[in-house]
């Protein structure tokens, strides 16, 4: 069975809707509260280019923080060394889940992803 790393918020409802689809499809993964354990930079910019997207989509956009901080508006100003230090510094702001299995980084999954997922593991 293959390891995974699943990164994600614990009160997330999204975050515990793909626990269950994980253990559901027989997933072994490794979990990490970002919380409490926020990841490094230099795993963020890892995790930033194997998932080929734009480093906005690590940033979470409908979080009550993401508003009250503004930064919609920061981001815009920010270079991609102060985006990365952002996220590294506070887990709260990522995206969530996250998983890395290989080469493969799936950033807030949707059912095609885990569709997908499933049939390329199974």
């Amino acid at each position: 069975m293959m390891k995974n790393l699943f990164v994600c918020y614990p009160r997330c409802t999204t975050c515990r809707r793909a626990q269950q689809w994980l253990d559901e499809a027989g997933i072994g993964y490794q979990f990490r509260d970002i919380k409490a354990q926020n990841p490094a930079e230099n795993e963020l910019r890892s995790w930033h280019t194997k998932s080929g997207l734009p480093l906005r989509r690590f940033f979470n956009t409908s979080g009550l923080s993401y508003r009250e901080l503004g930064l919609a508006d920061k981001l815009a100003d920010m270079s991609e060394d102060e985006q990365f230090a952002l996220l590294a510094s506070d887990g709260m702001l990522l995206k969530r889940p996250i998983m890395v299995t290989g080469d493969r980084v799936l950033v807030g999954f949707k059912e095609a992803d885990w569709e997908r997922l499933r049939k390329s593991m199974l």
